[in-house]
C-alpha cells in the first residue's frame, strides 16, 4: 500500500520506516529542504537503536522516499498519517494543535477519490473531527475521506521492536470503511487490534501515558518514605511488583520521568479534565512529586560534599533515559542547573546525549569523552541515566582518579555492598 506521514521527528520517521520495512511505499513530508536531503541519503537526524540501518535500507530499495511537496505525498496514499508535534502551551499546559491543523490543511488541498487522514500525534478528544471539519473545507467537492485516530506507543530506545510487535495498537474510526483500510495496512504488525470510536482512541494514549506517570512518581514517593522509616524501596518495591495484578514496570525510583511524552501528556491530560469541569488531583500530585525528585537528589549532593562551592561533580549520564540521545524535559538539565548555582563544577559523560546536550545544557557544564574522564578529580560521581555501561564501571580505577570516593546513585544501578566494600561513600534513592 501507499501511505503517506506528515512529519519526521521522532514518531513519524520510526514509523515510515518500518512501514515501509514491511513493503509499504511509504512518503514522508518534512519542511526543510536540506533535511529532506539528509534524509533522502539515509542519514538519520537522531539515534534510535537500529533505525539508521533500517532507514538506509528501504530508502536504497525506493520503498522510503522524503519531499517537501505535500502533493507529491498525498495524492498517491491511501492513508496520510499526521505526526506532528504537539507541544504544551506554557500558560495553560494544554497542547498546542497548531501543527496539526496546518497540516490538515495541506493536506485537504490534494485529496482526490478516496483517502483515510489519520491523525497519530497525541492529542486532545475531538481534535480528528476538527481535522476533519478543515478537510471538509479545503477539499476538492469530488475528494471523500474518512478519519482514524491511531495513537503511538513507542518507547525510545526500543522503537522499532514496539512498532513491530506492540501489546495493542489501536485503531479509532467512524466508518467500517476507514476502519478496514487502516487493519489492512497494519496487516504485518502482530499486536492485538484495539477498535473503537475516535474519542476512545484519542483518551487511550494519554491515559496509557498518565498511568506509566503515576506508577513512576509513586515508586518515587515509596522511595522518600521509606528513607524516613529506613526500609529499602529496592525491596518494597519488589514485594509489591511481585503482585501480578500490579507488576514492577515503571515501579522504579530515581530522579524523576522526562522525555518528550509524559510531562507533556500528564499536563495536556490535566487540562483536558479543567475544560470539561474535573480537578485532576492525582496527576496534579503526580507532577509534582515528579518536580521534587530532582531538588531531593541535589540535596543528596550536598549533605555528602558539605560545603558545595568549588566542588566537581561527575554526572554519568544526562539523555532522558538509556539508548536514545533526547534531551527533551531531561532531569540532568535542571539537576546540572541547580548545582551550578550552588558553586559547583559539573563535568558530564554520556555515551550518546553529549552533542545534543550540549545544545541544551548551561555552557558552564565541561563534557568528558569517557566516564573515567568525567571522574577525574571530581569529588562525587553522580548516576543520572541509566546506561548499560555504568554497570560495568570498574571501582577500583574511579576510585583512584577522584578526589573524594563518593557515588549518588539516582537510578539504584549498583549493589551498595559491592560499592562499599571499593571504600565508596554510597547514596541511593529510598534505600535507607
Amino acid at each position: 500500500m501507499n501511505v503517506a506521514f506528515i512529519g519526521h521527528g521522532y514518531v513519524g520517521l520510526v514509523t515510515a520506516a518500518v512501514f515501509a520495512e514491511v513493503g509499504n511505499t511509504v512518503w514522508v513530508v518534512g519542511r526543510t529542504k536540506e533535511k529532506i536531503d539528509k534524509l533522502n541519503a539515509g542519514i538519520a537526524p537522531f539515534y534510535e537503536p537500529g533505525l539508521a540501518e533500517m532507514l538506509k535500507r528501504n530508502v536504497d530499495a525506493g520503498r522510503l522516499k522524503f519531499t517537501v511537496d505535500y502533493k507529491e505525498a498525498v495524492e498517491p496514499s491511501k492513508i496520510i498519517f499526521i505526526c506532528v508535534g504537539t507541544p504544551t502551551t506554557p500558560s495553560t499546559g494544554e497542547a498546542d494543535l497548531t501543527q496539526v491543523f496546518a497540516s490538515a490543511t495541506e493536506i485537504g488541498k490534494h485529496l482526490d477519490g478516496y483517502k483515510v487522514v489519520s491523525v497519530k500525534s497525541t492529542v486532545p478528544p475531538g481534535t480528528n473531527k476538527k481535522v476533519g471539519e478543515i478537510l471538509g473545507r479545503v477539499k476538492k467537492e469530488s475528494a471523500t475521506f474518512g478519519l482514524a485516530s491511531v495513537p503511538e506507543f513507542l518507547r525510545e530506545g526500543s522503537a522499532l521492536s514496539d512498532t513491530l510487535h506492540p501489546d495493542r495498537y489501536v485503531i479509532g474510526t467512524e466508518t467500517n470503511e476507514a476502519r478496514d483500510l487502516v487493519l489492512e495496512v497494519h496487516k504485518s504488525i502482530d499486536g492485538k487490534a484495539v477498535t473503537c470510536n475516535i474519542e476512545t482512541a484519542e483518551l487511550i494514549k494519554y491515559a496509557s501515558n498518565a498511568m506509566l506517570a503515576t506508577k513512576i512518581s509513586f515508586g518515587n514517593a515509596i522511595a522518600i518514605l521509606s528513607e524516613k522509616v529506613g526500609a529499602d524501596v529496592e525491596k518494597v518495591l519488589e514485594g509489591v511488583g511481585l503482585d501480578r495484578r500490579i507488576g514492577r514496570n515503571f515501579l522504579y525510583p530515581g530522579v524523576g520521568y522526562g522525555g518528550s511524552c509524559f510531562p507533556k501528556d500528564v499536563k495536556a491530560l490535566i487540562a483536558i479534565a479543567k475544560q470539561f469541569g474535573y480537578d485532576f488531583e492525582l496527576l496534579r500530585a503526580v507532577e509534582t512529586i515528579n518536580k521534587s525528585m530532582r531538588s531531593l537528589f541535589v540535596e543528596k549532593v550536598k549533605q555528602q560534599v558539605g560545603d558545595t562551592k568549588g566542588k566537581t561533580i561527575a554526572l554519568l549520564g544526562v539523555a532522558f533515559k538509556p539508548d536514545t540521545d533526547d534531551m527533551r524535559e531531561a532531569p540532568s538539565i535542571d539537576i546540572a542547573k541547580q548545582l551550578l548555582a550552588l558553586g559547583m563544577h559539573v563535568v558530564a559523560y554520556d555515551p550518546i546525549a553529549m552533542e545534543v546536550a550540549a545544545s541544551v545544557m548551561s555552557s558552564e557544564v565541561v563534557f568528558a569523552k569517557t566516564a573515567i574522564q568525567a571522574a577525574t578529580n571530581a569529588d562525587v560521581i553522580a548516576i543520572i541515566t541509566e546506561w548499560k555501561e555504568f554497570r560495568e564501571l570498574d571501582l577500583e580505577a574511579l576510585g583512584k582518579v577522584m578526589k573524594n570516593k563518593i557515588i549518588i546513585d539516582g537510578r539504584n544501578m549498583f549493589d551498595p555492598e559491592k560499592v562499599q566494600s571499593a571504600g565508596f561513600t554510597y547514596v541511593g534513592m529510598g534505600r535507607g
